[in-house]
């Protein structure tokens, strides 16, 4: 009789674990919707926009579009002030191509010494490149401004892409350094054995390893250029050089009409480059991001 009563004591304890666990699973469920809701509702707001008139946007609220049109893509792609969408589109893919390039290159090099070569003062000189990513961009816009007029780059890329091929970006030299140190210093000295230098174990064994590293800096150069508003607009003159977050300003002017519309259409064709960059390399943003942290 004892045993009857455990067994269905059992049971009835287990149908209590499931329904518990089931209510738990649809919270859960729940309150990942709630928030994904609140995370992409601007990305939604944008993209009902871009298909809405202007005086629609402006006076309503509502996220259905009573006049729904694609004139406004059609207005984003002719541009603004004489110069074509493309025309902005290929100068952030210039800049954003560049800028990979030059974090790649520069910070991998610079990595690989810190990371790898003995030399006075490694530390030292380490720690001072650290300390300037808690220097305020805004602390060295003036010095660098008065630099490069005096040289007469204003109105060039040259002052948004210099620094990315001397590696004064920090942040990326710091995450190739760490992902370095992860790597075992046998494969060095098993191809210093077979005399290669540092040239030789930089190009063949330490860059294929560093490949999640790379791409990782990569979508970040990458993303961080194409967004970036404040350089270009202080440094462009000319607006056949504009960038597309410069171009998405041109559209609002609070001293005559503002074509919200085609804002929000250039806006939604801006944001296709970097999403299909980001999905694309996911899966190395990942394994390079979670392998930071990590010490070998």
């Amino acid at each position: 009789m004892a045993a009857v009563v455990s067994e269905e004591a059992s049971r009835a304890l287990r149908r209590r674990n499931r329904t518990t666990s089931r209510v738990t699973s649809v919270l859960f469920h729940v309150f990942v919707l709630a928030v994904s809701a609140v995370v992409l509702y601007p990305a939604l707001w944008m993209l009902v926009s871009s298909l809405k008139p202007t005086s629609e946007i402006v006076g309503n609220t509502s996220l259905v579009p009573e006049n729904a049109s694609l004139a406004n893509f059609a207005t984003a792609l002719d541009g603004i002030g004489g110069v074509s969408f493309w025309t902005f589109f290929w100068n952030s893919m210039l800049l954003g191509v560049l800028s990979v390039i030059g974090i790649a290159l520069s910070a991998s090099v610079s990595a690989y010494a810190f990371a790898r070569i003995d030399f006075p003062g490694r530390s030292l000189w380490f720690a001072l490149m650290i300390a300037t990513l808690l220097l305020p961009f805004h602390v060295v816009i003036i010095p660098q401004y008065i630099v490069f007029n005096n040289v007469g780059l204003v109105n060039t890329y040259v002052p948004l892409l210099i620094g990315k091929f001397l590696a004064a970006e920090a942040f990326f030299v710091f995450l190739m350094v760490q992902f370095m140190r992860n790597l075992p210093r046998e494969l060095d000295e098993a191809a210093r054995i077979d005399g290669a230098g540092h040239v030789r174990i930089f190009r063949s064994i330490m860059l294929p390893l560093m490949k999640p590293a790379l791409v990782t800096s990569s979508i970040f150069a990458f993303i961080w250029s194409w967004n970036d508003f404040f350089g270009p607009l202080l440094y462009l003159k000319d607006p056949a050089l504009y960038s597309l977050p410069i171009a998405l300003r041109l559209f609002v002017d609070q001293t005559s009409t503002s074509d919200y519309g085609a804002q929000m259409a250039m806006a939604v064709l801006a944001l296709i480059p970097v999403m299909l960059f980001f999905l694309v390399f996911q899966r190395y943003l990942v394994e390079g991001v979670a392998t930071q942290g990590l010490k070998g």
